[in-house]
């Protein structure tokens, strides 16, 4: 088998650069590409699928987001007396549903990253990485391998774990709340486990096995939010740790991904349009990387393995049917890449937001698929912009009466190709229970309806993003569904971007907005490029800078550039001390520019003018965004009751359940 992957290497090796030179010059699409692929490598098949609809996301190929899983050893639930099990032939739907209609509430706390590795489960509990049986995950017999208190942190959490394949040691990577900077451990397992090294700043990180069975730890250093370095390193009487590759292109990262099947380890170089992947020989790390495809602007693949056969992933060539796996019978399986994302999409919202006796509404599109979750409603809410549909999600209880009276809460993001974030949250959940309306606006500049959906929201389509918010936000009122006084809105990040436009453009239709971490500057931000974001996001805002076009459209919307004298919603500010991402400068400017605004549009309006609250509350630290805040969740709560003058006492007793205050 080695004998054949090295072969394999070998062919690829000395085949890949030919098949560059003649993408060049010949019109790029997934024939050319399989043809000579085929060719040269004699792989028993090859497997070329067009990304339509979605690419996966960075974190998901790294598999570096921790798994949120909910538990409570503390107020663990009674099982009934007369609990009856489920019928077998039940649907899978209605037995979540039963079961979310069975479970106490108070059951709900957020914990870490777990990870399964042979017989045994490995961990966080308390401050300790630890690891159980697998078949006594859920009991309190377990093994501590590593005290996290031994680094001197302050309230260490980790972030991701990495086992060896013989289990000879395990790999922690581990941060802290106020910072993105991670240290990675490496703890050899024995007896008596002991950290055997420790390395900085570490981003992705995998194991693999060499020739001579010893286990070689690949990783990758992250320098100022940068990460270009890719390191290995052994263990043992055999240390070494070595630097193997750089990226010189700082408009790069570099991140690692272990194949599904363990059998490849991949170097992923990428900027938002255009990647590049080298292969590393799982069972001969030592060997030197072998390219895939050199980078062509525009040019996006990622890189899987099965079975002796690569799995490409990209967005070149046109649309069609493509081989993705065999039956058990081998007969080819046919599927649409588009349909496929979009089932798997869809489907995917079940695992996320799951709230018990509320509704779920799916903007229907003619094409996609989209499931009814809970099976309570047969409507849709669509929002229809410049001939686009653009999709929403709305959660409410379904006993609501006269819908136009109760508060709302939007959210939004559109940037990066990202999908709106709808995992479970707690005071989310709090809301909804309290009577509000929660709508997720799915806008263009996302990555909810695959790249060109992304393409139609970035650079000189922002504004696509803006004009969505808008027609959603607008559609949300017409069918009944909140008033603008009763309407607020929440974004973060690059999500302050539309948030603040929008403040800007159209304040009458808000009354309360809550902003944690938000991009308001980003004409100043993109023309400064000793930032560290700053040459990585060219290809999503554009270069005021170089090219005129892209300054001039910029003005046209950054938040901080259009302020002017009129009324606003009320509007509370998250900002952290150190964030390296969404530099505090900005966001104390964009907060004095606005107030000053605000000054002088009611010293023209005169005596009787209630000014709105801004609010910028800075917290130390240097993270981005704190989710797990009390504090921050508290504050932005209290926030919008006090804004919409509604009695706040119940929801935060009901907080007090899933939040240790």
């Amino acid at each position: 088998m080695q004998q054949k992957t090295k072969l394999f290497l070998q062919a690829l090796k000395y085949s890949i650069p030919h098949l560059g030179k003649c993408m060049q010059k010949q019109h790029l699409n997934h024939y050319n590409f399989a043809d000579h692929y085929y060719n040269r490598i004699k792989l028993k098949k090859y497997h070329l699928t067009k990304c339509l609809q979605n690419k996966p996301k960075i974190s998901e190929l790294a598999r570096n987001i921790p798994s949120r899983s909910f538990s409570c050893k503390d107020l663990q639930p009674v099982k009934q007396e007369n609990e009856k099990p489920l019928p077998e032939n039940m649907d899978a739907f209605e037995k979540v549903r039963t079961k979310l209609e069975t479970q106490p509430q108070e059951e709900y706390e957020i914990i870490n990253v777990e990870v399964k590795h042979g017989g045994f489960v490995y961990y966080q509990e308390g401050c300790c990485l630890v690891r159980s049986k697998d078949e006594e995950a859920d009991n309190d017999n377990y093994e501590v391998l590593f005290n996290l208190e031994e680094l001197k942190l302050d309230q260490p959490f980790i972030d991701c774990i990495r086992v060896a394949p013989d289990e000879k040691y395990v790999a922690a990577k581990i941060r802290t709340e106020d910072s993105e900077a991670s240290t990675c451990v490496i703890i050899k397992l024995s007896d008596q486990p002991v950290m055997e090294a420790s390395f900085p700043n570490v981003s992705s990180f995998e194991w693999v096995k060499d020739e001579e069975d010893e286990d070689v730890l690949f990783y990758t250093f992250q320098r100022n939010l940068r990460c270009h370095d890719v390191y290995r390193a052994t263990f043992g009487d055999n240390k070494r740790n070595e630097r193997f590759y750089t990226e010189k292109d700082p408009s790069y990262f570099v991140f690692l991904y272990l194949t599904k099947d363990s059998r490849f380890l991949t170097i992923n170089i990428m900027n938002k349009t255009t990647s590049e992947v080298w292969l590393i020989d799982g069972l001969s790390p030592w060997d030197p990387p072998v390219l895939i495809q050199k980078r062509i602007h525009g040019v996006l693949y990622y890189v899987e393995h099965r079975d002796d056969e690569l799995y490409i992933l990209t967005n070149v060539g046109e649309p069609t049917e493509f081989k993705l796996m065999r039956t058990a019978a081998d007969t080819p399986a046919i599927m649409n890449w588009d349909l496929f994302f979009t089932m798997k999409r869809n489907t995917k919202v079940i695992d996320l937001d799951m709230f018990k006796d509320h509704c779920v509404l799916f903007l229907k599109h003619s094409n996609l698929l989209y499931v009814n979750v809970i099976g309570l409603a047969d409507d849709s809410v669509r929002s229809l912009k410049d001939g686009k549909l653009v999709p929403m999600t709305v959660f409410h209880k379904t006993d609501s009466e006269d819908l136009q009276k109760k508060p709302l809460l939007v959210q939004v993001y559109g940037a990066y190709g990202i999908d709106l974030k709808m995992n479970f949250r707690p005071e989310r959940r709090v809301l909804v229970d309290d009577g509000w309306i929660l709508a997720y606006c799915h806008v263009r500049g996302g990555g909810e309806l695959g790249l060109q959906w992304h393409a139609d929201g970035r650079l000189t389509k922002k504004l696509n993003g803006l004009a969505d918010l808008e027609a959603c936000i607008k559609t949300l009122h017409g069918q009944g569904f909140s008033q603008p006084s009763l309407t607020t809105l929440t974004a973060f990040s690059a999500g302050g971007v539309l948030a603040g436009a929008l403040c800007n453009s159209n304040p009458e239709l808000l009354r309360a907005v809550t902003l944690e971490a938000p991009f308001l500057d980003v004409l100043n931000t993109m023309m400064d490029t000793t930032l560290p974001l700053t040459l990585e996001e060219l290809e999503e805002w554009g270069n005021p800078s170089s090219d005129e076009k892209h300054k001039n459209y910029i003005k046209h919307y950054c938040p901080y550039q259009n302020i002017k004298p009129q009324h606003y919603p009320s509007i509370h500010i998250t900002a952290y001390e150190n964030d390296e991402r969404v530099p505090l400068k900005g966001i104390v400017s964009y907060t004095e520019k606005l107030k000053e605004a605000i000054a002088e549009h009611a010293k023209d309006t005169g005596e009787g003018y209630q000014s709105p609250n801004i609010i910028l509350d800075i917290q130390p630290g240097g993270n981005h965004v704190i989710e797990d805040s009390h504090k921050k969740i508290t504050a932005q709560i209290k926030f919008l009751y006090e804004e919409l003058g509604l009695d706040s006492t119940s929801v935060f007793e009901d907080l007090k359940k899933y939040l240790k205050f």
